[in-house]
């Protein structure tokens, strides 16, 4: 299920919103011209990292691995990013926003198990 055309693209959502969450927050907590860097470069920082770090052969993405790591790497690093647009959303003082996301993101990792066993084989 985890490659899914569906699921791979609540996925690509998944990490657009999570990206967007990230921004939020550097919005929210930041004045002046600190505010704009960090709505801009907090997400450019994380996108950065998830596009760096991958796992070769990985079919949810290209496939390719700039930066090659084990599959539990990988996992961790998802699972930390999307842990920080959650909790961004809650410190930014969107509580509900911050649930859905949280609900939305377990719900598709329990649909992407045989993803998350092959991860961790790696």
């Amino acid at each position: 299920m985890a490659y899914h055309p569906l699921n791979l693209a609540l996925r690509f959502l998944l990490e657009l919103v999570a990206l967007l969450a990230i921004g939020y927050w550097g919005w929210a907590n930041f004045g002046g011209g600190l505010r704009i860097v960090a709505a801009i470069g907090l997400p450019l920082i994380a996108a950065v990292l998830w596009a760096t770090f991958a796992v070769p052969g990985d079919r949810s993405r290209s496939g390719k691995a700039p930066v090659p790591v084990p599959g539990v790497v990988r996992l961790g690093l998802e699972l930390a990013l999307f842990a920080v647009a959650v909790w961004a959303l809650y410190a930014a003082g969107q509580t509900t926003l911050g649930l859905i996301l949280a609900v939305v993101v377990i719900i598709h990792y329990l649909l992407s198990v045989d993803r998350i066993s092959w991860l961790v084989k790696q």
